[in-house]
């Protein structure tokens, strides 16, 4: 019989054997009726980033943007986590963000803190093998309190704060920087708003993150909102 793990891997790599169109304008793009599909398109569309090691990974609002039925959207994300397709993160940016990643790109991302750390001559990373086997099998949700962690851990070896630390900075790129960029660029315009079609083509100089990831997460967060008008979807800023 096949484990939870191996049968989420399994489920992963069929659900990413065709992958969706994600050449199309972002306006067509903006909704979609499955969490799943959601997921899949956006992990395809996740921006290349140089000299930035960061696997593919999906905010919960947007999600939230793209599948009109939040509700489904939270049920769906929790069957997809139960069957250990996917793990969910509690993002360190002082507000309710949640980061998705499909379980291959996150024992990926494991992979790369590893190496990244073995590169600078660390020998600490014992611990990241420790997380993999005694950390992951067990514990599923979006986050963990520091005395649960040191005991799991704890199975594989003995646990130091600087085994922690190395944890704690291995994780994901922090969302504040993008966010307040693109509220800013709305801001200067005259009734803070631009058509999508244009706002789109914009680059952002303080984050390694493209401006489509950035709308989605702030349309879903509430921060902006899109209005339908004859020459096309407009984006407006709801709260700074």
């Amino acid at each position: 019989m096949e484990d939870s793990a191996t049968t989420g891997r399994k489920r992963v790599r069929e659900d990413h054997e065709e992958e969706p169109d994600v050449g199309l304008p972002l306006e067509n793009q903006l909704t979609f009726s499955d969490t799943l599909i959601a997921l899949r398109i956006m992990h395809a569309q996740f921006p290349k980033m140089e000299k930035v090691s960061v696997q593919p990974f999906v905010l919960r609002s947007q999600v939230y943007s793209s599948v009109n039925d939040r509700t489904q959207v939270d049920r769906e994300l929790e069957s997809l986590r139960k069957d250990n397709v996917i793990r969910l993160f509690k993002l360190n940016t002082g507000q309710d963000d949640h980061a998705i990643m499909f379980i291959e790109d996150y024992l990926n991302q494991v992979e790369s803190a590893m190496k990244r750390i073995k590169a600078k001559g660390q020998d600490d990373i014992d611990v990241f093998e420790w997380f993999r086997s005694h950390v992951l099998p067990s514990k599923l949700d979006a986050s963990i309190e520091h005395e649960e962690l040191c005991l799991l851990l704890s199975h594989g070896g003995n646990v130091k704060d600087d085994h922690i630390s190395l944890l704690i900075n291995a994780g994901l790129l922090g969302l504040s920087q993008g966010r307040k960029e693109l509220i800013s660029l709305l801001n200067r315009r005259k009734y803070k708003e631009m058509l999508l079609a244009l706002l789109e083509k914009k680059r952002l100089r303080l984050s390694p993150l493209d401006i489509r990831f950035h709308l989605r997460d702030l349309i879903g967060s509430g921060y902006l909102k899109t209005v339908h008008t004859p020459a096309g979807l407009l984006v407006k800023v709801v709260k700074e």
